[in-house]
C-alpha cells in the first residue's frame, strides 16, 4: 500500500470511529434532553440547599433558562458516553500499538477516567457543601445570595476539572516512575516542594477560605503520596526496560 493510499485509510478509520462518538453522544443526549432542567436542579442541589429560606437562583439573560440545563445535559450525556468514546479512540490508536504500549495504555486510560469522576464526586459531595455554606454564611446583612444560573453553571465546571486533573496525580506519578523519568527517590525527595504547590494550587482553584483550599490541597497531596507507593510497588514487580515498560 503506498503512503497516500494508507494516509487514506487512516482519514477513512478516523471518520469512522468519530461518527461512532458523535451518534453515541448524541443519542444519549436526545434521551436525557426531556430531564435537562431536572438535571440542573441536581447539579445546583449543594447550592439551593445552603441558601436560606425563600433564597433561589435567577437567570439575568432571556436564553439562559432553556440553554444553562441544555449544557448540562450535554455534559452529562458526554459522560455517560465517555467509556465508549475512549474504546473508539482506542480501535483507533491500538493498530499502531506495540504489545508493551497496548498493556500500558488501557490501565492507564480506566484508571484516569475512574479518577476524573472520582475527582469530581469528591467536589459535589464534599466540596460544594462546604464551600457554599461558607460563601452564604459570610454574606454581608442585607444581602441576599441568588446566583445567576449560568455563572454557577461556570463555576462548577472550573471546579469539576480543577478536582478532576487533581485526581490524575497517581497516574502521571506512576507513568513517570515506570518509564524511569523520575525515580521514586527523587519523588520522595521532592515531597515538601510538593505539599506547599498542592497549597498554591488550592489557593488559586477555590474560594478564599482556608477550608476550602485544604480539601483541594490535601487530597492532592494523599493522592501524590498513592502514587508514589503504587510506582514503587510495581518497580519492585518488574524493572522498565527497552522493550517493556509496563
Amino acid at each position: 500500500m503506498s503512503t497516500t493510499e494508507n494516509f487514506i485509510s487512516h482519514l477513512i478509520e478516523l471518520r469512522t470511529r468519530l461518527l461512532h462518538s458523535v451518534v453515541a453522544l448524541l443519542l444519549v443526549f436526545v434521551c436525557l434532553f426531556p430531564w435537562a432542567s431536572d438535571l440542573y436542579a441536581l447539579l445546583a442541589q449543594p447550592l439551593l440547599a445552603k441558601l436560606p429560606a425563600g433564597g433561589q437562583m435567577i437567570a439575568t439573560d432571556v436564553t439562559t433558562p432553556f440553554f444553562v440545563p441544555l449544557k448540562v445535559a450535554m455534559m452529562a450525556a458526554f459522560l455517560i458516553a465517555l467509556p465508549y468514546i475512549l474504546y473508539q479512540i482506542w480501535r483507533f490508536v491500538a493498530p499502531g500499538l506495540y504489545s508493551h504500549e497496548r498493556r500500558m495504555v488501557l490501565p492507564l486510560i480506566a484508571a484516569s477516567t475512574v479518577l476524573f469522576l472520582c475527582g469530581m464526586s469528591f467536589a459535589y459531595f464534599v466540596v460544594f457543601p462546604v464551600v457554599f455554606g461558607f460563601i452564604t454564611a459570610t454574606a454581608p446583612v442585607g444581602v441576599a445570595v441568588m446566583t445567576d444560573i449560568d455563572k454557577y453553571l461556570s463555576f462548577v465546571l472550573s471546579m469539576f476539572v480543577a478536582f478532576g486533573v487533581t485526581f490524575q496525580v497517581p497516574v502521571v506519578v506512576v507513568v513517570l516512575i515506570r518509564m524511569g523519568i523520575v525515580s521514586v527517590e527523587k519523588f520522595k525527595e521532592i515531597r515538601p516542594y510538593v505539599v506547599v504547590g498542592a497549597f498554591v494550587v488550592g489557593a488559586i482553584f477555590t474560594p478564599p477560605d482556608v477550608v476550602s483550599q485544604i480539601m483541594l490541597a490535601l487530597p492532592l497531596w494523599l493522592l501524590y503520596e498513592a502514587g508514589i507507593i503504587v510506582g514503587g510497588w510495581l518497580g519492585k514487580r518488574k524493572q522498565p526496560t527497552a522493550d517493556s515498560l509496563f
